[in-house]
């Protein structure tokens, strides 16, 4: 082999290790930063392992909130499934019973699904796309099961 084509052939190879080697480095790092989407009906059929951080979305049920200073605790539902959270802060001002929010957290293992930050909707027009895609989903899967159980 010339000197000349050894030459080119290494820099080649270090070149496919060093970009091989930012791909690896940047998907670990996104795998760590991603924090996927889960309705209240993923969680109650166990998508989710505890201890994962997720963010949660839904309807925040009509009289489900209890407020102990800054803790608070309240279920959210999608119309199908519900979730208990307990989110220990100050509550978002937009946050109402019957209103769209999104919760970042992680599930324990009682089914408790523990808030780090509560996001709430921010007027009566606005619905975070993944809640609203959510809640059609489950309208419609409630639909065709009461006309399966129709037939």
């Amino acid at each position: 082999m010339h000197p000349q084509r050894k030459k080119r052939l290494t820099l080649i190879v270090f070149l496919v290790i060093a970009v091989g080697s930012a791909v690896g480095l940047l998907m670990y790092s996104l795998t760590q930063n991603i924090n996927l989407f889960m309705t209240p009906t993923q969680i109650a059929n166990g998508e989710v392992e505890p201890g994962r951080t997720i963010r949660a979305g839904g309807l925040v049920e009509v009289g489900s909130v209890v407020r102990d200073g800054l803790s608070a605790s309240f279920v959210v539902t999608d119309g199908a499934s519900e979730v208990t959270i307990t989110y220990d802060g100050i509550l978002p001002d937009l946050f109402r019973e019957g209103q769209g929010i999104v919760a970042l957290g992680k599930l324990n293992t009682d089914g408790v699904f523990i808030a780090s930050e509560v996001l709430a909707k921010h007027d009566e027009n606005y619905m975070p796309p993944e809640v609203k895609d959510a809640l059609e989903k489950a309208h419609l899967d409630g639909k065709q099961a009461l006309e399966a159980a129709r037939d």
